[in-house]
C-alpha cells in the first residue's frame, strides 16, 4: 500500500500558465506542476531563490491532479510595461497582456512522497495547516476558498486512492499511467530550477474514471 496526501484547490478564479508571453498568458485546463511545487514551497517556507531546496522538494513527490468541476474561462487584460520580447529583451512601449482564468474550478491533488524526502508527509501536512507564506491558486489575485489539506489516504495506486476521495469520478491526470488505453500528454510544466523561467516536459497520462450513480 502507498500513502497519499489529498489536497482540495477550490477557488473563484484560478489560473495555471502555460508556455507564453507578456502579450497573452492563457491557462491550462489543470493546475501545472510547477504551480502545485509552488503552493506547497510556499506553505513550507521555502524561498523562491532556494534552488536546492526546491529541487529537494520536486524530486521526492509524485502527483496526480482529478477534475472535480468544469470550469468556465474568462479573459481580463492589464497594461504591462518593460514586456519581454520573443528575443527576451524588454519592449519600451507599454503593451496590452491579456490574461486567461478558470472560474468556479475545483480539483483534488494527490501527493505520494518518497519515504526518503527531505520533506516528509507530515511536514507538508502541517505546513498546508499553517502556511509560512500565503499561497494562491497560480496568481496573487486568485485566493484559495477553502483550506488545502484534505486527508491522507492509504491506497495501491493513484486510481484508488481517488476512488477514495470524495467527489467520485472525474477526469485524472496521473504522472503514472492507471490503465492501458489512457491517453498521454506531453505537458511543459516541469520547471529547471537551475535556470530561471525555464521548464522541461514530462508525460501526463489522461483516465477518464466513470461517475456513480
Amino acid at each position: 500500500m502507498n500513502s497519499y496526501l489529498a489536497i482540495k484547490l477550490h477557488g473563484v478564479m484560478q489560473a495555471w500558465g502555460g508556455h507564453t508571453y507578456e502579450d497573452l498568458r492563457h491557462s491550462e485546463l489543470i493546475p501545472t506542476r510547477s504551480a502545485i511545487l509552488g503552493i506547497l514551497a510556499a506553505c513550507l517556507g521555502i524561498d523562491r531563490h532556494d534552488a536546492t531546496g526546491m529541487e529537494a522538494l520536486s524530486g521526492s513527490i509524485r502527483m496526480a491532479v482529478r477534475m472535480d468541476s468544469q470550469p468556465e474561462r474568462m479573459m481580463d487584460f492589464h497594461t504591462v510595461m518593460d514586456a519581454r520580447k520573443v528575443d527576451g529583451k524588454p519592449n519600451p512601449n507599454p503593451v496590452v497582456s491579456r490574461r486567461e482564468y478558470l472560474c468556479d474550478a475545483k480539483y483534488s491533488v494527490l501527493l505520494n512522497i518518497a519515504e526518503d524526502a527531505v520533506f516528509s508527509p507530515d511536514t507538508i501536512k502541517k505546513a498546508l495547516k499553517k502556511p509560512v507564506y500565503t499561497p494562491f491558486l497560480g496568481r496573487r489575485s486568485c485566493p484559495v476558498s477553502r483550506p488545502l489539506f484534505d486527508t491522507m489516504i492509504s491506497a495501491v495506486d493513484f486510481k484508488q486512492a481517488f476512488a477514495l476521495l470524495e467527489p467520485a469520478g472525474g477526469v485524472i491526470y496521473s504522472e503514472e499511467r492507471l490503465r492501458k488505453g489512457d491517453a498521454l500528454w506531453r505537458m511543459r510544466d516541469e520547471p529547471v530550477y537551475t535556470r530561471k523561467r525555464q521548464f522541461a516536459t514530462r508525460n501526463v497520462y489522461i483516465h477518464a474514471a466513470a461517475k456513480e450513480g
